[in-house]
């Protein structure tokens, strides 16, 4: 189980919005129609549903507080991102885990060992931003379905690395999936002004987590020592 929940998390939490797109993907076998709106105005809606695009960049760092369940344990996670940095550290029964990326490079750390985050993944985490709705990018998905869920409307963005399912009525961001797994945003919170997910429900490998945000730190508590 741990072994499976860094290299996971670090994939569903730090690298979806930011993947490289290379092409569309052909449309799931789904309720599905072409949307009257272009992948920009899909975006350009999600970042006004958050907060606005001046208040997403004007973050600069935050300090994330969860609480991880899986498996019938709790695992408490912290997470400091600033730029495209972060250090994670989660604990379970007394014991500590890491991911970390400095910018440049970055690891996973469990049980005094250490592996090397892949380099297929160093481009993706190069590119990521403390805001991950600023990293998406209209020129990577060239068409906006709209799917229907429970009989609701989502315009979907979609590429070869996943897709994305924003609420049509809101704006938000409701799911992400990708080959690594999938990600879905159960609520929202606001912190000075600025909208975050609450609780996600993740799956990947087999495993289902319940993440639920008790914390945001907005521009405050974290410098570059943190990422030394």
């Amino acid at each position: 189980m741990k072994k499976i929940i860094i290299p996971f998390f670090c994939a569903v939490l730090f690298s979806t919005s930011v993947a490289a797109q290379k092409k569309a993907v052909s449309p799931a076998k789904t309720e599905a129609a072409q949307s009257k709106l272009t992948s920009k105005d899909v975006i350009n809606n999600y970042l006004t549903a958050l907060g606005g695009k001046d208040k997403l960049e004007a973050v600069k760092s935050t300090i994330t507080d969860n609480t991880l369940s899986v498996s019938g344990m709790e695992i408490a996670m912290t997470t400091k991102k600033m730029g495209n940095k972060f250090k994670s550290e989660q604990s379970v029964m007394g014991q500590k885990m890491i991911q970390f990326f400095d910018g440049e490079k970055g690891y996973f750390e469990q049980g005094g060992q250490k592996m090397d985050i892949p380099a297929d993944k160093i481009a993706e985490l190069k590119k990521s931003k403390v805001m991950d709705a600023l990293g998406y990018d209209a020129a990577n998905f060239p068409t906006v379905t709209v799917e229907k869920i429970d009989g609701k409307d989502y315009n979907v963005l979609a590429s070869d690395k996943g897709k994305h399912y924003f609420d049509a009525s809101t704006g938000l961001l409701y799911k992400s999936t990708a080959d690594e797994g999938n990600a879905t945003v159960k609520s929202y919170m606001t912190v000075d002004g600025i909208k975050f997910p609450s609780e996600i429900e993740a799956e990947g490998n087999g495993q289902k987590v319940n993440i639920k945000t008790t914390k945001v730190t907005i521009n405050s508590g974290v410098s570059d020592a943190d990422f030394k």
